[in-house]
Parts: structure tokens; C-alpha cells; sequence
């Protein structure tokens, strides 16, 4: 009797033994934990929410389905204000505390690069940040994977259709003093030296600052007929309302993706003269079948909420995520979860098309107007 109880109890031990090594070995056993650090609050706090809105919408669609084989996802996020110091402080709280599977949509290009080295030290999966810096797209660390196109590629887009189509020469740039706007300068200058013209003149602000006033001094020294704007869209809309003021009304003023351009067009009152988006998704207004299910999935679990380009790409990540996860077979580990979100169905975004290489999925740029309350794709010339 007592040889029996032994052995019984022998079993129990090994049994929980074996339970406690799965659940160390595999983290993401019950949940599937993603983790990012973002502005939701300060001077870019829109650009944060409405990333966090896109990608809980579609994560709450999923989870409410069962989740990834019973697994729900759970999406863990910290507030960083847009400033790097603190970038660090969450990631290492999302690493070592949360003990996330992959990190995901942390948005800005100081802020990841101040945690660059943690990124690839740590080989967690870092997926589509809200970003377009060169940095991310190196194909040497092979567990960063994009979404969006690159900074280079938005600024390439909108020169060339600006010197084809609107017969423009003079380029200014106003941008953050920091590695994100220092990554949009070398693009224009790359882009203007491929057609052989220089920049006329450039105006800087300090991030997290409304300060523009000198950018405008700055660069109306040599007039141009068009702006880059590479910043976030306080100051970018401060800057344009002031520039309009002082005499800059025949000036084109083009914001890449990052300044956030429905927050751009509210600031602004909607007044979108002389203004050429560029984005790195199509419009979310499109009668596409991707788009209607975003506002669909949108409408339900934030009702009271208005669709944007942010929430819409951060939305597509989401479905990335997720269909990469449900076409693992097997364990969930972060060098399968790698590999296929590499080698995704360049169909499952629907009429987005998507396809890996330089680091990202996405390979593409739309330039837009705003026009009678929409976003609308520009006609190009070939």
C-alpha cells in the first residue's frame, strides 16, 4: 500500500514536473502576448490611439471567434510620449515582466531607434512599427519585419510626381530635428539629386515642440513651389497655417504618411488646398473589399470612432499577425512565427497586394487630396 502511494505520488510529481516546463517553454501557451510603446500622450498622442483603436479592433474580432486554436491574443501597450527615454523603459518592461511573444506596432523613428540594440539582442519578433526609417530595413537582423513602405520611397513618390506632373523644381523641406526628420532630409536630397536638382531652402523644429516660426523665416529665404513636411501633425499644421498667412498660398505643401493626415486635416479645419498627401495604404473611404471590412469591424467595436489611414494600416497589421499565427503548424514559436509572416499569400490583404522584400511587405506609395471630405488617389502620368 504504502510502495503504491509512492508511485502515485511519483507520477503527480512528474506530472507537474512536465506541466511547469511546458508552460516556461511555451509562453504563449494560453495567450498569444504582443507588446508596444507608443504616444498616448503629449503632442503626437493621436497618432498612438488611433494605432492601438486599429489593431484592438481586429484582435477583438479574432479573439471573439476563439482566438488563434483557443489561444486568445492580448495586446499589451505602454505610453512613451514620444520620447525615447522612456521607449526603453517599456520595452524592457514588455520583455522581462510581460515576457511578450512579439513586439508589434511601436510607432517612431527616435523612439525605435533608441531600442535598436534591445531589438536585436533580444531576437523577439519586432513587427510593422509605424516607421519608414532605413534603419528597420537592414536584411542582415531577421526579426524586424515591416508593413509599410519606406520614408525613401514616400519621398521618391512625391517628387517624381511632382516634377512630372506639376512641372515643380524648387523643393523646401521642413522637418523634426531628430532621426526621423534627418531620415526624411537625406531621402529629399536623394530623390532631387536622382533628377538632378537641389533643395532650395529648409526650416527644423524640435520634436514634441510647436516651435516653426524660425522653419518659416528659414525657408521662405529662397521661396520654393513645394514643402516636404516631415514631422507630426501639430506643428506640421501649425506650420502650414502660418505659412499660408505669410504669403505662401501658390506653395504646394506635401506630408508624408507619419504626420498622420486625418489629425493633419482636423487640426487644419479641413482646408486641404494645395496640400498632396502621401500614404502608404490606399483610402480607407475605397469600396474595396478589404476597406469595407475594416469599417465594418471599426463601426462595431468602436462605434463612436471615425476611420483613419493610422487605424486602417494598423488594422492590416493586425491581419497580418493574425494569419500568420494560424498558418503555423504546430508549436508557436517566434522562428516559425518569423518565417511565415514572411511567406504570406500575396492575396490575403485582398486588393492589397503584399510581397516580402527590403524588410517589408508592403511595397508601395499612394499620393492623395482631400477632396469633398475624402481621401482621393491622384491620377499619374506613366
Amino acid at each position: 500500500m504504502v510502495k503504491k502511494n509512492y508511485i502515485y505520488l511519483f507520477v503527480v510529481i512528474l506530472f507537474l514536473v512536465f506541466s511547469i516546463f511546458m508552460l516556461t517553454r511555451n509562453p504563449a501557451l494560453k495567450t498569444i502576448k504582443l507588446g508596444a510603446s507608443l504616444p498616448l500622450s503629449g503632442i503626437n498622442q493621436n497618432l498612438g490611439k488611433e494605432v492601438v483603436i486599429g489593431a484592438n479592433a481586429y484582435f477583438s474580432h479574432i479573439n471573439a471567434r476563439g482566438g488563434i486554436d483557443g489561444k486568445k491574443i492580448e495586446f499589451i501597450y505602454y505610453d512613451d510620449k514620444y520620447e525615447p527615454e522612456i521607449t526603453q523603459t517599456n520595452i524592457e518592461k514588455l520583455i522581462k515582466k510581460d515576457r511578450v511573444f512579439a513586439l508589434f506596432d511601436f510607432v517612431g523613428t527616435p523612439t525605435v531607434k533608441r531600442v535598436l540594440p534591445i531589438i536585436k539582442k533580444s531576437k523577439i519578433p519586432f513587427i510593422s512599427p509605424y516607421t519608414g526609417a532605413s534603419f528597420l530595413r537592414d536584411p542582415k537582423t531577421e526579426n524586424i519585419v515591416n508593413l509599410r513602405s519606406s520614408y525613401k520611397e514616400e519621398i521618391d513618390a512625391l517628387v517624381r510626381y511632382l516634377v512630372k506632373n506639376r512641372s515643380i523644381s524648387k523643393f523646401s523641406i521642413f522637418y523634426q530635428n531628430d532621426d526621423y526628420g534627418k531620415e526624411g532630409y537625406i531621402a529629399l536630397l536623394d530623390a532631387l539629386k536622382k533628377r538632378s536638382l537641389s533643395l532650395q531652402s529648409e526650416g527644423t523644429y524640435k520634436r514634441n515642440t510647436l516651435f516653426i516660426k524660425q522653419a518659416i523665416y528659414d525657408i521662405k529665404s529662397n521661396m520654393p513651389q513645394a514643402i516636404i513636411l516631415v514631422g507630426a501633425y501639430k506643428p506640421t499644421a501649425r506650420f502650414i497655417k502660418k505659412a499660408r498667412e505669410q504669403g505662401f498660398q501658390n506653395v504646394i505643401f506635401c506630408p508624408i504618411s507619419f504626420v498622420n493626415a486625418d489629425a493633419l486635416m482636423s487640426e487644419l479645419g479641413n482646408k486641404a488646398e494645395n496640400i498632396i498627401f502621401s500614404q502608404v495604404v490606399p483610402s480607407y473611404s475605397e469600396n474595396t473589399k478589404i476597406a469595407n471590412e475594416y469599417r465594418k469591424t471599426l463601426a462595431f467595436y468602436y462605434p463612436k470612432h471615425k476611420p483613419t489611414f493610422a487605424s486602417f494600416e494598423s488594422y492590416l497589421a493586425a491581419k497580418v499577425v493574425v494569419r500568420a499565427l494560424k498558418n503555423l503548424h504546430g508549436e508557436i514559436n517566434p522562428k516559425a512565427f518569423l518565417y511565415s509572416i514572411k511567406h504570406l499569400s500575396s492575396n490575403m490583404l485582398d486588393s492589397i497586394k503584399i510581397h516580402y522584400k527590403n524588410s517589408q511587405l508592403l511595397n508601395r506609395v499612394y499620393l492623395s487630396q482631400f477632396l469633398d471630405g475624402k481621401f482621393k488617389v491622384l491620377a499619374q502620368k506613366p
